[in-house]
């Protein structure tokens, strides 16, 4: 079922008729980070190739009824010109917690006025300095900070002194953050409402100060369970309908691809997109069960390629050394990693990373913890 959010009572499509294109490329006063190459080709099987992108933002939503309807009731105070407590968006990847932020998200901004919002890639911007730079350069008051030059408490104090329109900002990943005394500043200043997005919430919470935890005790939280098979090839034949030329292909073709998905909407939208650019690059006119097990290892192995090109520079050590090794031991993985980089983080935090990397399907923990291996997943 598609879901148009609730409690926001204001909230329907401010985007025209019904012939607009069904997404958005645009977040805030942010283009998403994705660059659109108009190519000419023979074949007119793909119709619009931001559909199949990841960061594409539909104009609705399937199968999260619940979470959309749940945090938009959150989030009605914003439409009245007032903050919020933060909330937090906890579940496995491919889950659509990213989607369902920035959804809600557009859809407020399509309601209210008076509005700045800011999406934060924590893993890529995981870095006080860079969190906070991308904080203020929503509201436009980045014209004179240096990145040498300028002081981190001066970032800290202009956020602060912010006193205008209320400010919605998502904090996707937020457990990457390397300094999460940076969430209790955040979590003080007016005007400003958080959305917290994380894989598990004991690995956001377990390494914060009591002072922090005690802030964050009465956010609200929001759950995503994986999503079925059924509801992943739902969730296709939309993106089929509106970036594929009509049967391109058919129900059987997107169930084979969500089985292979595995509950990951991020995968299943991968392999769509590439056996639908090798099916177009072969000259088919539709997209036949063999292309899609052709490129099934691959659309993977390009997802897995942009995780790891994502990794901060401890957790790529960290992954290095467990895919040489093939399989390790915690102790004699702590102790390598320890010898190989300059001020080696707590085991504690060695612990996240790790559960991160195994989030992402990166590597394979075997055991329980006294008899723990990891190893590379094959």
């Amino acid at each position: 079922m598609s879901t148009r959010p609730r409690g926001l009572g204001i909230l329907r499509d401010a985007r025209g008729s019904e012939d607009v294109l069904p997404g958005s490329g645009r977040f805030g006063k942010n283009t998403l980070p994705f660059i659109i190459l108009t190519v000419c080709v023979d074949a007119t099987m793909i119709t619009d190739a931001r559909v199949l992108q990841q960061e594409f933002i539909p104009r609705e939503v399937q199968h999260r009824d619940s979470e959309v309807n749940y945090l938009s009731s959150i989030l009605e105070p914003v439409t009245e010109g007032n903050t919020t407590e933060p909330t937090l968006l906890y579940g496995p990847s491919g889950a659509g917690k990213t989607c369902i932020a920035q959804f809600i998200v557009e859809e407020l901004r399509g309601s209210v006025v008076d509005l700045n919002t800011q999406y934060v890639n924590c893993w890529e911007d995981y870095t006080r300095f860079k969190t906070l730079y991308q904080l203020l350069d929503g509201i436009g008051q980045t014209y004179d900070i240096h990145r040498q030059s300028t002081p981190r408490d001066l970032l800290v104090d202009r956020l602060r002194e912010y006193n205008d329109t209320p400010y919605v900002v998502i904090l996707d990943e937020v457990d990457q953050l390397q300094d999460k005394d940076l969430l209790y500043d955040l979590c003080r200043m007016r005007d400003l409402t958080l959305i917290l997005i994380a894989n598990r919430e004991e690995e956001l919470f377990s390494p914060l100060d009591e002072r922090l935890h005690s802030r964050l005790r009465n956010a609200n939280r929001v759950h995503f369970t994986q999503y079925g098979n059924d509801e992943i090839a739902s969730i296709l034949r939309d993106r089929a309908r509106w970036g594929l030329a009509e049967n391109a292909i058919n129900p059987t073709g997107l169930q084979q691809i969500a089985d292979r998905a595995a509950g990951d909407a991020r995968v299943a939208i991968g392999i769509l997109r590439k056996a639908a650019r090798t099916a177009n690059r072969e000259g088919y006119s539709r997209i036949h069960s063999d292309v899609i097990g052709d490129v099934v290892l691959e659309a993977k192995l390009e997802i897995e390629r942009e995780v790891i090109d994502r990794l901060t520079p401890h957790q790529k050590t960290l992954y290095n050394i467990i895919t040489d090794a093939e399989e390790i031991a915690p102790p004699a993985l702590y102790e390598q990693y320890s010898n190989t980089v300059n001020e080696p983080k707590t085991e504690r935090t060695v612990r996240n990373y790790l559960a991160k990397l195994e989030h992402y399907n990166l590597i394979v923990a075997d055991g329980n913890t006294k008899a723990r291996i990891y190893r590379a997943r094959s």
